[in-house]
């Protein structure tokens, strides 16, 4: 079944309104003018945004935007406090970005499960006129209205948290490498972007190394402008810890792959310089069919004098895919070691 792949909404919150305090005297036989027993209202319930590893997508806040936490209970008699409203949880993926719609500022960063942010606070509830009693006004005749809650709009932004990004033109392979190293199944068939939306997958290595890959459909020249599929899956590159970019080497590619190399590199430069910054390796893809050699060839020679890590592979046969592997696997334990 096809499930629709959603990365960016809008939504507006609300949270509830405080209940408002209550006005009320007691009624006793014996006490002529009972003394005021009017009770507190209950609070607004807050609305939470809560991370969790169950969801991939923003698909829920595509289609539900707009949220209303409930309100508090208003205060009653007998110094009874009005009901809190019930909090809002709104569950997002792990990786969401929240940002405030009215000054572009981050407010959150959900990057690990469980992580949530008080989004909007309930309005509190008003005082009883028993709060208001004093030796000169025995009988006050008000209480305090509940307080309105918050209200806020805000941009849902998912970033893929993965280990590694594969990148590169449409077709290069990308979907092929992942479906071999991984257990992901992504749609593979012999023509440009057969990848709509971007895949994870998890790679499991001799048992004891695990890490995460993650297929961004296919870029071409002025994605950073929204050409072809544009600059909204760019952005899950950012998140990855190191990138290997494919290119392919087969007799029916690019008579140049060093120029095909180079025009994706500079859409990632233009989105953001920052992505020059993180460990690439370049994977020469489809040798089992690079009977002529010569783009293989030129594009080894390229990545040697350049000084980046190479590989030439065949993900259908598993040429060079246990290199490949033990090359990613050292990398990421070495960048996990810097962290700690």
């Amino acid at each position: 079944m096809f499930m629709q792949f959603v990365d960016y909404v809008n939504i507006y919150i609300r949270a509830g309104d405080g209940g408002r305090g209550c006005v009320s005297f007691r009624r006793e036989k014996y006490v002529p003018k009972g003394g005021p027993n009017g009770g507190d209202g209950g609070r607004g319930g807050h609305i939470i945004i809560r991370a969790s590893s169950g969801l991939n997508t923003l698909l829920d806040q595509r289609y539900k935007k707009e949220y209303k936490a409930q309100n508090g209970e208003h205060g009653k008699g007998s110094n009874k406090h009005g009901k809190n409203g019930e909090d809002l949880v709104i569950f997002v993926p792990v990786g969401t970005l929240i940002t405030d719609s009215e000054n572009d500022e981050i407010v959150a960063d959900l990057d690990s499960d469980g992580a949530e942010i008080l989004a909007a606070k309930g309005g509190r509830g008003g005082l009883g006129n028993a709060h208001f009693a004093t030796p000169t006004r025995q009988v006050p005749r008000f209480a305090q209205p509940g307080e309105e809650g918050e209200e806020k709009r805000f941009v849902l932004e998912l970033k893929l948290l993965a280990d590694v990004g594969l990148i590169g033109l449409p077709n290069a392979g990308k979907s092929t490498l992942i479906s071999a190293i991984s257990s992901a199944k992504p749609k593979i068939a012999d023509y440009p972007f057969t990848t709509l939306v971007p895949n994870l997958g998890v790679v499991k290595y001799r048992d004891h190394t695990s890490f995460v890959v993650a297929d961004i459909p296919g870029l071409i020249e002025g994605a950073h402008e929204g050409a072809g599929l544009g600059f909204q899956f760019l952005r899950h590159v950012e998140r990855t810890s190191m990138l290997l970019h494919l290119v392919d080497v087969s007799d029916s590619a690019s008579a140049d792959p060093i120029a095909d190399f180079e025009k994706i590199n500079r859409e990632l430069v233009l989105y953001s310089r920052e992505l020059t910054n993180k460990p690439m390796t370049v994977v020469g893809t489809k040798t089992d069919q690079a009977f002529d050699g010569t783009r293989l060839l030129k594009l080894t020679e390229y990545c040697r004098t350049k000084d980046i890590d190479f590989f030439g592979i065949s993900a259908v046969t598993g040429e060079g895919l246990e290199h490949l592997l033990i090359h990613i696997v050292r990398k990421i334990e070495e960048m996990r070691a810097c962290k700690e």
